[in-house]
C-alpha cells in the first residue's frame, strides 16, 4: 500500500538540511529497503506530548522519540516557564536513566533550557527519578525533567516533566504545557544552541542530601542493628538503582548486601532480561537463583529508573515467591503504622494514601490504627497533589499504587523504590527479630484484616481501530453494566468519568470527589472489586481484580488463597476477558 500524501510530505519535510545527516540516512535506508509499514507507523502522526510527557520507540520520525520531538517538547516547556516565571531566574534540574541515548537526550534537553536563558542542574551521570524528584525541591528549581521510559522495552525512552514540588506536573500546569508544545510549528523553533555558562552539573553532593533524608526514615535501628547482616540480594536491573540503593541500604545499617553481578552494570539493552521489569519472575530470576544458592533472607530490585520496587521473599515451604505490588504496599503501611505506634511516632495528624485500583485492606489497616487514608486516582501525580494539598495541616506517612510503587516521608513526590527498598530490609529485620520471616507477617497481616487478593489482566489494543475498540469496550460497559458478576451481585457502580457513585441497593447517588478519569467500577455483595481502565500511556485497557476471602487462621492462608483465585478466575471468565 502507498503511503499516504500527508505521510510523503511529512517525510520529505524529513530529508531537509534541518535534520542532521544521521536521520536522513536512516529514512533513506527504510526507503531503499521498500519498509512502508514502518515508515508509515515513524511518520502517520506526532509523539504525543501527554500529560506526564512523552513515552515511544526510538528512531527517526515524528511519532519517535528521537533529538527532534525531544527538543520540540522541550522548547514548548520552555516557553511556558518563560510565561510563569517572567523576570525571574528559571532553574531546572534534568536527570536519565541508563537506557540507550538517555545521556545524549538528557544533554539535548539540558542545552534547549540553557539556550533560553534557564539555569539547568544536570546530573553527571545517571541518577534513580526519586532523586530527580528531590533534587528540584532541594536546589529550589521551578521544574525538572528525566529521560526514562521506566519499565518499558530497551526500544523505548521518554520523557516525564515535574514542577517545583518535585511531582509530576498536573492540572492546570500539564495542559497548558501541551498547548505550548503542540504550537511549535517545527524544528526551525527550537533552540538547540547550548549555553554551556547556563549548566551546572551535580552529583556527590545531591547524593549525600537525599540520602541523608532517607536515613531519618528508619524506625528501628535497633532491630536493623541487631540483624545488619539480614543477607540481602539486590538487583538493579541494569539501571540505576546501582547509583543509591546499596548506599542507602549501608546508611541503615545493613552489611551484607549482594548485588546480582550480571545485572550490576548500567545498560540500555537490558542483556539478561526480555523487560527491565521487576513486576515480571523471568526479569527477577537472576536474583531469586542467586538467594536460593545462598540461602538469603531476602531479595529486593527496582526498575530502570528506580521507581518501581520488586520484592522477593521465602514462603512456609522455604520457595522463593515474588511479592505483587498489593502485597508489598499493604506490607510497607502495616509496618509504618504499627512501627510508629510503637515507637511513639504516631499523631493525631497522620495519613495515608492509596489509589482506587489498589487493595482496600490499605484503607483497613488505617482505620485500625486511628489513621485517616484518603484515595486517589491512579498515578503518583495524584498522591503528590495530595500531599501538597494538605502540607501544614497533616502529615503523610506513606501512599502506594499496586503497580510497584510507593512513597514514605514527602521529601520526595514521587513513587521511590530506593526508600522502598530499606523500609522493606528494615520489615525483614523486625521480623527476624522475632523469629519470623516477611512471609510470615504478611500471612499474619491478612489473618488480622481478611484475605485480600489481587489480580489485573491488560488488553493490548493497537492503532486506530485498537483505541475504537478501547472506547467501545467503555461504553458498553457504561450503557449495560453487569447486574451479577460470577454470581455475585453488584451492588454500587462508581464512574470516574462522571464523577458519580451508585449504591444499588437504596437508589442514592454521591460524588466521588475526585476529577474526572475514564475508569469504571463495579463493587460485589462480597467486598470484591473490579475496576476497567484505559491505559493513559499505551494502547491497553486494563482490568483490576480485588476479592475479599475470610481467613479464620493462618494456617487456612493456602486454602483461603485458592479460594480467592477461583474467584478471580470466575470473575474473568464471566466478563469474557480470556
Amino acid at each position: 500500500m502507498p503511503l499516504a500524501p500527508e505521510i510523503q510530505r511529512q517525510i520529505n519535510t524529513w530529508l531537509t538540511p534541518a535534520y542532521d545527516a544521521d536521520t536522513q540516512a536512516e529514512i533513506r535506508q527504510l526507503q531503499a529497503q521498500h519498509q512502508d509499514d514502518l515508515l508509515n507507523d515513524a511518520f502517520y502522526r506526532s509523539l504525543e506530548f501527554g500529560t506526564g510527557g512523552l513515552r515511544g520507540l526510538m528512531g527517526a520520525g515524528s511519532n519517535r522519540m528521537n533529538r527532534y520531538t525531544l527538543g520540540m517538547a522541550t522548547q514548548g516547556l520552555c516557553n511556558y516557564l518563560n510565561q510563569q516565571f517572567p523576570g525571574q531566574e528559571i532553574k531546572v534540574a534534568v536527570a536519565h536513566d541508563s537506557r540507550n541515548n538517555s545521556r545524549q537526550f538528557a544533554e539535548t534537553v539540558a542545552g534547549i533550557f540553557s539556550a533560553n536563558g534557564i539555569t539547568v542542574y544536570l546530573f553527571e551521570n545517571l541518577r534513580p527519578t526519586p532523586e530527580l524528584s528531590f533534587a528540584i525541591r532541594h536546589l529550589g528549581c521551578q521544574s525538572g525533567c528525566v529521560i526514562t521510559a521506566s519499565h518499558n522495552p530497551k526500544e523505548y525512552n521518554g520523557f516525564k516533566v515535574y514542577w517545583a514540588d518535585g511531582s509530576q506536573v498536573v492540572a492546570p500546569h500539564d495542559k497548558n504545557i501541551i498547548n505550548e508544545v503542540n504550537a511549535i510549528a517545527s524544528v526551525g523553533e527550537v533552540k538547540f544552541e547550548a549555553d554551556q555558562t547556563r549548566i551546572r552539573r551535580i552529583g556527590a553532593e545531591v547524593d549525600a542530601a537525599y540520602l541523608a533524608q532517607v536515613k531519618q526514615l528508619c524506625i528501628n535501628p535497633t532491630a536493623v542493628a541487631a540483624q545488619h547482616d539480614l543477607s540481602i540480594v539486590y538487583t538493579p536491573l541494569h539501571g540505576s538503582g546501582i547509583t543509591l540503593v546499596p548506599q542507602a541500604l549501608a546508611e541503615f545499617g545493613f552489611t551484607n548486601v549482594n548485588v546480582v553481578a550480571a545485572q550490576a552494570a548500567p545498560d540500555g539493552n537490558f542483556p539478561t532480561v526480555q523487560s527491565p521489569n521487576p513486576e515480571e519472575k523471568s526479569a527477577m530470576q537472576l536474583a531469586l537463583d542467586q538467594a536460593q544458592a545462598t540461602n538469603a533472607d531476602l531479595v529486593l530490585a527496582t526498575d530502570p529508573d528506580a521507581d518501581r520496587v520488586g520484592v522477593g521473599v521465602k514462603n512456609n515451604q522455604g520457595e522463593w515467591v515474588l511479592l505483587n505490588g498489593n502485597q508489598t504496599a499493604a506490607l510497607l503501611t502495616y509496618y509504618l503504622l504499627s512501627a510508629r505506634h510503637r515507637a511513639g511516632q504516631a499523631t493525631p495528624r497522620d495519613f495515608i494514601v492509596y489509589t482506587i485500583v489498589t487493595s482496600e485492606i490499605l484503607g483497613d489497616i488505617a482505620r485500625n490504627h486511628a489513621v485517616k487514608s484518603y484515595q486517589t486516582l491512579t498515578g503518583f501525580k495524584y498522591i503528590a497533589g495530595l500531599i501538597r494539598d494538605l502540607e501544614g495541616q497533616e502529615t503523610y506517612i506513606g501512599g502506594g499504587e499496586e503497580s510497584y510503587g510507593f512513597l514514605i516521608g514527602d521529601f520526595v513526590r514521587d513513587k521511590d523504590a530506593v526508600s522502598a527498598c530499606a523500609l522493606v530490609a528494615e520489615m525483614a529485620a523486625v521480623a527476624k527479630s522475632q523469629g519470623r520471616t516477611l512471609y510470615e507477617e504478611m500471612v499474619q497481616m491478612y489473618a488480622q484484616y481478611g484475605l485480600y487478593v489481587e489480580d489485573l489482566i491488560s488488553l493490548t489494543k493497537k492503532g486506530q481501530r485498537g483505541a475504537e475498540e478501547i472506547q467501545e469496550m467503555m461504553a458498553a460497559l457504561r450503557a449495560n453494566p453487569p447486574a451479577t458478576i460470577a454470581g455475585l451481585k453488584v451492588v454500587e457502580i462508581r464512574d470516574y468519568l462522571t464523577g458519580r457513585i451508585h449504591d444499588l441497593r437504596t437508589g442514592q447517588t454521591t460524588e466521588t470527589g475526585l476529577e474526572s478519569s475514564n475508569v469504571l467500577q463495579f463493587l460485589t455483595e462480597d467486598g470484591s472489586k473490579i475496576s476497567a481502565r484505559p491505559s493513559g500511556t499505551e494502547p491497553k485497557i486494563k482490568f483490576y481484580f480485588s476479592v475479599k476471602q475470610p481467613l479464620r487462621s493462618v494456617v487456612d492462608f493456602d486454602l483461603a488463597t485458592r479460594l480467592a483465585q477461583e474467584k478471580i478466575r470466575a470473575i474473568i471468565e464471566d466478563l469474557q476477558l480470556k
